[in-house]
């Protein structure tokens, strides 16, 4: 089922699925319990465009921090559950606007079902999150590390759910792999009425883990496959805030404020672009409204080029031009490219 299918789930004040503009999500590095650091770590996430935080519960003091930090952020909390099926049902007590479990680990059924039963009194939802990596023991025996599998635990999972009466259901099926990844998606969303949360798990360090999770989550979010997202990088969480919006942007599924679009540089380039589109790229992480600025490096293609900008720069030999939706409105002098480009901005925003 595509995104504008699925059932709705509330998680806190976000709605996902059904059509509902497609979420972007992280998760801490911090120890949860150190609610200080956590606390400042997720405002500096909300500010780069968070919407949805996910913070790990790996015993009852975490558990008990969540209310805390609850008071003190803007957008829903999630808590990451491993094996101790009584953290969730604490994080729960604790104001949780989403538990994250995975079954495969929780230990039983009847614990899972136990998990279930709070959340249904609370009206939390679960997020089914089946890894590669810690498959159902039993659907690895009969499938294997394979597509197969990840889909078919899944549904497992999301059977005991709704045999208990539950269906305030989010999945989410993860692998390493991007085929891997892609395929056990496809398979799963066939049949699926539920939100899906996509992204590649473990996908390494910033550039390598980006490229890998463009791959997979473009195949997906193209084909209606997705509705929330998390760049899983060994970085800075606020860089997978930065990833999931550019992959988002660049499927004109989302807009967030300025998108800069540069030529490779050749040999006709006069001016220092690389340099220059990096400034550029500075200068304009200020402003929220959407808008698709050119940083060209020669005056024979830079127009042409920029027509589908909204504005943009175009470097000559010390000199260069400032353009609107691909029409020269003046020339400069190089060194005031920059200024010229920050107000057009400015002139941009204040009539959007």
């Amino acid at each position: 089922m595509t995104r504008n299918e699925t059932k709705v789930v509330r998680v806190g004040n976000v709605l996902l699925g059904g059509g509902n503009p497609i979420r972007i999500q992280s998760m801490t590095n911090t120890k949860t319990a150190d609610v200080k650091s956590t606390v400042d770590q997720i405002l500096r996430l909300e500010d780069a465009g968070c919407e949805i935080i996910r913070c790990t519960v790996p015993d009852m003091e975490s558990a008990a921090a969540l209310a805390e930090i609850k008071k003190q952020i803007h957008i829903p909390l999630v808590a990451d559950i491993h094996f101790d099926y009584r953290l969730a049902i604490a994080a729960c007590e604790n104001g949780a606007d989403k538990i994250r479990i995975n079954p495969g680990n929780i230990g039983s059924d009847e614990r899972l079902k136990k998990v279930v039963d709070v959340c249904k009194e609370r009206q939390i939802p679960i997020r089914v999150g089946v890894n590669a990596g810690s498959l159902d023991p039993e659907m690895e025996k009969l499938y294997g590390r394979s597509a197969e599998a990840l889909s078919e635990s899944a549904k497992r999972s999301v059977q005991i759910m709704e045999d208990a009466g539950f269906d305030n259901i989010v999945v989410a099926i993860k692998a390493s792999n991007v085929r891997l990844c892609v395929e056990s998606f496809r398979l799963f969303a066939k049949t699926c009425p539920y939100p899906l949360h996509v992204g590649l798990t473990e996908a390494g360090l910033t550039r390598e883990g980006t490229i890998k999770s463009a791959l997979a989550m473009g195949q997906l979010l193209s084909e209606g496959i997705g509705d929330t997202i998390r760049v899983s990088l060994t970085a800075d969480p606020v860089e997978e805030v930065k990833a999931a919006k550019d992959i988002l942007r660049f499927l004109d599924l989302r807009k967030f404020g300025p998108e800069i679009v540069s030529c490779p540089t050749c040999g006709r380039t006069n001016i220092d672009l690389i340099d220059l589109a990096g400034k550029a790229q500075k200068a304009l992480e200020g402003f929220k409204t959407p808008m698709k600025v050119a940083v060209m490096g020669c005056v024979v293609n830079g127009p042409g080029e920029a027509k589908d900008a909204d504005f943009g720069i175009c470097g000559g030999k010390g000199m260069g031009l400032v353009i609107r939706k691909g029409e020269i409105v003046k020339k400069v002098p190089e060194e005031e490219l920059l200024d010229a480009l920050v107000e057009e901005a400015r002139l941009y925003e204040s009539t959007y």
